[in-house]
């Protein structure tokens, strides 16, 4: 069962933040004191060459990722210094709702996918200093700024895991993300983006959470009612407290920021359209994991860019859950994860110092 408090703190601690100045977009616009939330998790060794770099999904922030990390895990904060970037629009990072007038709510900028990593490079290279990451890797929105990375960053990019999620949004996908941003400005309290409270747009947020229920997790597992094994009651429990549950706390306009991000990712931007050759630039170790029956961003679709990916493979993971299988809702799904991320990180793999560099980069591990 998941537990959604959007805008809190984990028991992990605060996000640190790091100070960008005035952002210039790719878009033209500039975004005056943009910062950048991330949490970490591990030690930065000596030769700073133990870093993961793990980029969060769409409707998410660094919490939602960092179910991932663990003691005798693949992400193993006791090996790895993990870091959790956030993205542009997630309500932590500069985003529509803790933006300043005349930038805030509906009037808040157009961000590209770019953006967000030229941010994440930033923090990587002017924070901690890092010039190797040993593993990029994110799900959905988190894969395409996987992509991004591995494109725009060969040399600074060891190895690749996208999950689920396509290095240029599909027609299929554009059509989907405009449904979901119509519903939310479907509510009559929208207002073009100037509501009142983020509460005000609950119908348009409901709505958006219902085509999400459609969409987000595979026909058979409703079949089945394989949402009982989650902890849930009936349908409507399920619909009510996993799917509202979710989305209804967000806000509404940090939501279409990140949706209109999606809409537009496309890492052939560097190739003039050419997406071979961009995914030509690719000299990472890549896994390409899509999950099965994952409406979105189906492994055929993924299988499709995998070809174009030099040293690369085609993982699909098997679960009834669609794209969410991110979510670990069976621990069956948290193994599979777990195995092949363990898989490509021992590939090429010399064991990085755990001598820690004094002060910089020192977190507690995760629990």
């Amino acid at each position: 069962m998941i537990d959604n408090e959007y805008y809190s703190e984990d028991v992990h601690g605060p996000h640190e933040y790091f100070e960008l100045g005035d952002f210039t977009l790719e878009m033209g616009e500039t975004l005056p004191g943009a910062r950048l939330a991330y949490k970490t998790h591990g030690t930065l060794n000596g030769a700073k060459d133990n870093a993961i770099l793990f980029p969060h999904m769409y409707s998410g922030t660094p919490k939602a990722m960092e179910i991932f990390v663990g003691e005798g895990r693949a992400l193993d904060p006791g090996k790895y210094f993990i870091i959790f970037p956030g993205q542009f629009g997630n309500g932590f990072s500069s985003s529509p709702s803790n933006t300043a007038a005349p930038l805030d709510r509906g009037a808040f900028p157009k961000v590209m996918i770019g953006d967000d990593v030229r941010a994440q490079h930033r923090l990587v290279t002017e924070k901690f200093g890092i010039s190797e990451l040993q593993l990029v890797l994110g799900w959905s929105m988190g894969a395409e700024q996987t992509y991004e990375s591995a494109v725009r960053y060969p040399d600074m990019v060891k190895r690749a895991a996208p999950f689920a999620g396509t290095a240029k949004t599909t027609p299929h996908d554009i059509v989907f993300v405009r449904l979901h941003e119509d519903a939310i400005k479907s509510d009559p309290a929208w207002n073009g983006g100037f509501y009142d409270e983020p509460h005000a747009v609950h119908m348009g947020l409901r709505r958006h959470a219902q085509v999400w229920s459609v969409m987000g997790a595979t026909q058979e597992l409703y079949k089945r009612e394989a949402w009982r094994d989650a902890g849930y009651s009936s349908l409507e429990d399920f619909n009510r407290r996993f799917w509202e549950g979710w989305f209804v706390p967000m806000d509404p306009d940090n939501l279409l920021t990140m949706a209109w991000k999606w809409r537009h990712g496309d890492v052939s931007r560097h190739t003039d359209g050419d997406l071979a050759a961009a995914l030509g630039r690719i000299t990472a170790k890549t896994f390409v994991m899509p999950f099965s029956g994952d409406m979105f961003f189906p492994p055929a679709d993924c299988a499709e860019e995998q070809k174009l990916i030099a040293d690369s493979e085609l993982r699909v993971i098997e679960s009834l859950w669609g794209h969410f299988t991110m979510f670990c809702m069976t621990e069956q799904d948290r193994q599979a994860i777990d195995d092949n991320l363990r898989d490509l990180l021992a590939v090429g793999a010399e064991a990085p110092s755990p001598k820690a560099v004094d002060g910089a980069g020192r977190m507690p591990a995760a629990a």
